[in-house]
């Protein structure tokens, strides 16, 4: 019966399937949409002049890559459709079918043209070199190779995973510390707090920020341009007539003036665009062969991912210790005049409320406010007060001051787990309140916030990863980094993950052994 069931429903399904394709094949050719869109991703985070909003109408987009896709959208006779997406998760976007062309200042890169297909430039870029206003141990490239006045290296930023990227690690490694941010306005409010020495972006962003907006007068560019390459849009590889339409409408708006025109637009034009169409001509827009196997990429990837692993397991062990003790002093001065530590409740002196008060406010705010935030505002913000913080620190303290209110709150709900007739009892024998709250009251109260916090301290080896928006290297900026210049966005998650459950699952196993050391050695 189970047999002919199965049978009967394939054949069913079957007819059905065929009754389909009679039907689409009776549908006249004029119900499928004569223009579909074309759907452009881009980030508008990344401001200008690629994508960024307009000052009199945030809700308004604008800048050259922008008008450069509407213009495409015109000569293809697809309305161009913006679709935001981060940076970083741009291709994986385009993988995943949500978009049909990335358009966003990424730079051709044979790794990337192994996976998908590149269309023929659309802009020539160059690097440029900026530095503090007036600063003249850095007046070029070539002081990049030095060591700095104290014999320090220098430190340069650069955006992750950017041609600059690799240009100032390849280049001047050995010289310098390369700080991988992820927007550039970052890099230029660092330079002008002296938080960097130089920042190395491409030309069309120094020159939107620094000569066209103005928007740094603390910032200027020294040196000639370096490391040209080329802005091209990206397409899935089953999608060749798609780019090859995208090819022919880049060259018919070059031959047309158009594209200059936008260009000079936003101040773009220069003498690098006019050797366009000599590149053009010895272009390939197919799928490039891999040059390297999968598995030779993974083992290269594979030490700085461990390295990087290294750097995530430092910030969870130094900021853990220190938010624990952050957070027990903020429970025990929130908790001093409640019923569980106090023979007296509500008898507190005026000097207690008034520390109370603030203790509570910082729990509120840091429990109200994102990590993300506070790690800028340790980051970036202290800087501009005279507090000056490396990024690794910056991390450590960001994080400690983020999980503190919360190990507060387990700590003061522990506190108040443990029977009022401990501290009674305590009192009786003779012992002063504070030495019966350490010796009797406390050690009942870590026994019961042990699991909590050992799943605080699990969740804090994952929320390193926001410490990757301060520049810190730690394992998911790595895999980041990693998943951009190769492609393998599946292969290296796998090995991150790899990386983070080796890390955790032992801290779990540690935990559970607290515990029954704490409950006498009952198994939980």
């Amino acid at each position: 019966m189970r047999v002919s069931l199965t049978v009967g429903a394939m054949l069913g399904a079957l007819c059905l399937l065929g009754h389909g394709r009679l039907c689409a094949q009776e549908q006249p050719a004029d119900t499928a949409p004569a223009h579909p869109v074309l759907r452009w991703g881009g980030d508008q985070e990344g401001g200008g002049p690629f994508i960024y909003t307009e000052d009199d109408d945030p809700s308004r987009i604008i800048g050259f890559e922008v008008d450069l896709a509407a213009a495409l959208g015109g000569e293809l006779e697809r309305p161009a459709e913006f679709v935001q997406g981060t940076w970083d998760q741009l291709l994986a976007m385009l993988s995943r079918g949500d978009l049909d062309v990335v358009l966003n200042g990424y730079e051709y890169s044979p790794e990337r043209a192994e996976r998908y297909l590149a269309s023929v430039p659309y802009y020539i870029y160059e690097l440029g070199l900026a530095v503090r206003q007036g600063d003249e141990s850095i007046r070029g490239w070539d002081d990049l190779k030095r060591l700095a006045s104290g014999g320090g290296r220098r430190r340069v930023a650069v955006l992750g995973a950017s041609a600059a990227d690799r240009f100032v690690t390849d280049e001047y490694g050995e010289t310098c510390t390369v700080l991988r941010l992820e927007g550039s306005a970052e890099a230029f409010r660092m330079l002008e707090n002296g938080q960097i020495d130089a920042t190395v972006q491409d030309l069309p962003i120094l020159e939107f920020f620094i000569n066209r907006k103005r928007q740094y007068p603390g910032v200027e560019v020294v040196g000639p341009p370096a490391a040209p390459g080329y802005y091209v849009i990206y397409a899935r590889p089953e999608d060749g007539k798609l780019l090859a339409d995208v090819n022919d409408a880049i060259r018919e708006l070059y031959a047309s003036g158009r594209l200059r025109d936008i260009y000079e637009r936003y101040g773009l034009w220069n003498a690098a665009q006019e050797r366009l169409p000599e590149v053009w001509r010895e272009w390939d827009s197919s799928l490039q062969a891999p040059r390297v196997g999968v598995w030779r990429i993974m083992r290269r990837q594979a030490w700085p991912l461990v390295q990087a692993a290294g750097v995530t397991v430092a910030l969870s062990l130094l900021a853990m210790p220190l938010a624990i003790a952050i957070g027990l002093v903020v429970a025990l001065v929130r908790a001093w005049d409640t019923p569980a530590l106090s023979s007296r409740p509500g008898t507190a002196g005026w000097l207690h409320r008034l520390v109370r008060a603030p203790c509570s406010l910082y729990v509120e705010v840091v429990r109200g406010t994102p990590l993300a935030f506070q790690l800028f505002v340790v980051y970036f913000v202290l800087p501009d007060l005279g507090i000056t913080i490396n990024a690794f620190w910056a991390g450590v303290i960001g994080l400690a001051v983020n999980y503190s209110a919360y190990e507060a709150e387990i700590f003061r709900l522990g506190l108040q787990a443990i029977p009022r007739g401990q501290l009674e009892a305590a009192l009786s024998l003779g012992m002063s309140r504070t030495l019966a709250i350490r010796r009797i009251v406390l050690p009942q109260a870590v026994r019961v916030v042990v699991p909590a916090t050992a799943n605080d301290f699990i969740a804090l080896f994952k929320d390193t990863a926001v410490c990757s928006v301060i520049a810190v290297q730690e394992l998911s900026k790595q895999y980041a980094m990693a998943a951009k210049n190769t492609g393998l966005f599946i292969e290296m998650a796998l090995m991150a993950s790899v990386l983070y459950l080796a890390m955790s699952y032992p801290l779990s196993l540690a935990s559970r052994w607290v515990e029954r050391r704490l409950r006498g050695g009952a198994v939980i």
